[in-house]
């Protein structure tokens, strides 16, 4: 079994997706409303968001979409943003624990700068210009 996390966005998909391939590389897919075989169902103004994106790395996959009007995955009310939990990466070396965090987290709000701690070489936490909670964790080596 895999587990991958996947979330949900106000139309910031394509952009959080573009970033999030520029900082962690792997393959992106990414399919507009306007591609679906029934488009002419949703309302024109919100064709061009994202109805899905993955972004694999390896064997493992994150995967998101934009929200709609009434979207079930908002309780069918008003998008309220990502919450209660984080993404979090485990990168194999300071240097890319450190590209990571600065990628990541430019534009965003750093909650916990990134730092030695006395289980890893370096962590941090932030949010990003998305809305989206990451944790960098590069462990002792």
């Amino acid at each position: 079994m895999k587990i991958t996390p996947y979330l949900t966005f106000d139309g910031q998909a394509r952009d959080a997706f573009t970033l999030y391939q520029q900082v962690l590389g792997g393959e992106l897919e990414m399919m507009t409303f306007a591609q679906a075989p029934d488009a002419e169902h949703f309302p024109a103004e919100y064709r061009e968001r994202i109805m899905h994106v993955g972004l694999s790395i390896g064997d493992y996959q994150l995967m998101a979409s934009d929200t709609m009007p009434g979207d079930p995955a908002c309780g069918g009310g008003a998008y309220e943003g990502i919450k209660g939990c984080s993404i979090s990466l485990h990168p194999q070396s300071v240097g890319e624990a450190e590209r990571l965090f600065a990628g990541l987290s430019d534009g965003g709000q750093v909650i916990m700068p990134l730092e030695k701690t006395f289980w890893a070489e370096r962590f941090g936490m932030f949010t990003d210009r998305f809305g989206v909670s990451w944790m960098i964790n590069c462990e002792q080596q």
